[in-house]
């Protein structure tokens, strides 16, 4: 699938260290050289964890430098002062050829305005999508605004959960149209898990509409709830749920198959996105 994405001229790859993407990213990629844009990302903290960590990506993707490296999910101005040793280390890294560019993730419209105020934050990727489903701190508008003071500012835009999780699937050209048309954004970053899903956004992001049979084919896809393993087990969701398809076991939200429609739903309720449709 990422060589077919190849084959199409899509040439920006989303990755992070927690994903553990790099060694499909390095199968993929190793005939393309230097047009093909990787990002990695981090939760390191510290120095040391960040020379780790940006070691970990130059040797698993096998590149020299990575183009682009980002401190993961930076929510305001204070977990950005918290990880000053990592942000400074990759400072260095940029300054040795190690790394391309230096930016930041964030679900939160402080991030974007905390990454905006610093000048080492070259790209900022925050999440933003037409129900505003994620966005800790705000929705479209809030967001929209931040966005838009980061660019004034010279940063580097590409934002993700542009289907919010997947929550999004069953308008999912309308979702993605929203997306692409926010002023001066860089890509989208999008989960995709067929050729199908590949092409039909594919045509949408060079403005053109996709053909009958495509669209079929991506809307008739079967789709699943999926808890993530950072849930918390809250509960919040379980009270959401229409159709009391969830329940707490454990720590965690489990999901009764045989009744859940994915309508989505739950996903409101919980504030760590760890509820997605695959």
């Amino acid at each position: 699938m990422l060589r077919y994405a190849l084959d199409l001229g899509i040439n920006f790859f989303d990755s992070a260290e927690i994903y553990d993407t790099y060694p499909y990213l390095r199968a993929a990629v190793k005939d393309y050289g230097d047009e093909v844009v990787v990002v990695a990302k981090s939760y390191a903290v510290t120095a040391a964890e960040m020379k780790a960590s940006v070691e970990k990506a130059r040797r698993e993707l096998d590149m020299d430098s990575v183009p682009l490296f980002l401190l993961h999910e930076q929510e305001s101005a204070a977990t950005l002062r918290g990880h000053r040793g990592a942000l400074d280390y990759l400072v260095e890294a940029r300054e040795k050829g190690l790394v391309g560019a230096v930016g930041l993730s964030t679900h939160s419209v402080a991030g974007v305005r905390a990454g905006a105020s610093r000048p080492e934050i070259e790209v900022i990727h925050p999440l933003y999508n037409l129900r505003g489903w994620g966005v800790m701190d705000g929705g479209p508008s809030e967001m929209a605004e931040a966005i838009a003071l980061a660019l004034e500012m010279g940063k580097g835009i590409y934002i993700m959960k542009a289907l919010a999780g997947g929550h999004l699937s069953s308008q999912a050209e309308k979702a993605l149209r929203f997306a692409l048309a926010l002023p001066g954004i860089s890509a989208v970053a999008v989960g995709m898990q067929s050729r199908e899903e590949i092409a039909f956004n594919f045509e949408l992001a060079c403005g053109r509409t996709p053909s009958p049979v495509l669209r079929k084919k991506v809307s008739s896809r079967p789709r699943r709830l999926h808890i993530e393993s950072w849930c918390r087990g809250c509960g919040n969701c379980v009270e959401r749920c229409p159709f009391g398809a969830l329940q707490v076991v454990g720590n965690k939200v489990v999901v009764d198959k045989e009744i859940c429609m994915t309508c989505g739903y739950c996903s409101e309720a919980c504030e760590l996105m760890a509820i997605k449709i695959l």
